[in-house]
């Protein structure tokens, strides 16, 4: 009699695997580990596999623009928020962390930093905040440089966005439309009329256009949190990988990546 092998829960996940990336670095000249370092390291990889969650999501809901799925992108973008604000939840994990706790492991991250995040580049450039100084980071030739490069030649959330309203009649100007796709996002008080206009006339739009709201807001609201838990746990010292610390962080604050969704408040 021959017995069939069944796929395993462990096995499916690549559990063996996965629980052996936690290395602790503070353990490794014989002393015992610091106790926080298993916290640090499981919370910024879960913060790497929601980015590739977030990065997959972002990329179906531009898909179902394109095909004007309006249910099943209203359905992605609630989903999207969900894990935003998991996200953002999980920094009061983090702040359980003291600063002594951390300071005892910090010089063992000795260059690394969260800025070197190519998932967190790539979310910015997939909602529209192009830019090319981000790109010195990362070796030339790498996996991380080739990923960042295919995003930032690809098109943005918001210019996928603007060709769904203009499929759906909606006065979107040319030049806006076919704008280079490594270009910004830039405020245009064009769009800023159509979106006027959609508010005014189809409620189901409106839908939409506030959960890209509360896309922006959210993010803003990382941005917030991330750089409290960072003045909270080194005050003023610099970050590591030789930046700013909390002052580099401060300078993304109140910057959205929508900006004529927030610019049409005033008209309304």
């Amino acid at each position: 009699m021959t017995h069939e092998k069944y796929q395993t829960y462990a096995a499916y996940l690549h559990l063996e695997e996965l629980l052996s990336l936690q290395v602790e670095q503070s353990g490794t000249n014989g002393g015992d580990p610091e106790h926080d370092e298993m916290l640090f390291i499981i919370i910024h990889q879960v913060y790497e596999l929601w980015f590739k969650q977030l990065l997959h999501e972002l990329d179906f809901a531009r898909d179902r623009m394109a095909a004007d799925d309006l249910p099943r992108l209203l359905h992605t973008m609630t989903r999207i928020l969900t894990i935003l604000k998991v996200q953002v939840a999980q920094l009061d994990i983090l702040e359980t962390m003291r600063p002594l706790d951390f300071l005892a492991f910090r010089q063992r991250l000795e260059e690394a930093s969260g800025l070197q995040s190519f998932q967190f580049r790539e979310l910015e450039f997939a909602l529209g905040f192009k830019r090319t100084n981000v790109f010195g980071r990362y070796a030339e030739g790498s996996e991380a440089r080739r990923s960042l490069e295919r995003r930032y030649h690809s098109p943005s959330l918001w210019a996928a966005f603007l060709r769904f309203l203009h499929g759906r009649g909606f006065e979107i100007p040319e030049d806006v439309l076919e704008r280079e796709v490594t270009a910004p996002t830039e405020p245009s008080r064009a769009v800023q009329a159509a979106l006027i206009q959609l508010h005014r006339e189809d409620p189901f739009l409106v839908q939409l256009c506030e959960r890209l709201v509360d896309l922006d807001e959210g993010l803003q609201e990382w941005r917030y949190r991330h750089v409290k838990m960072v003045e909270r746990t080194i005050g003023a010292r610099p970050g590591t990988g030789r930046t700013e610390g909390a002052a580099y962080l401060r300078n993304s604050l109140n910057r959205p990546v929508f900006p004529d969704l927030w610019a049409i408040r005033t008209d309304l």
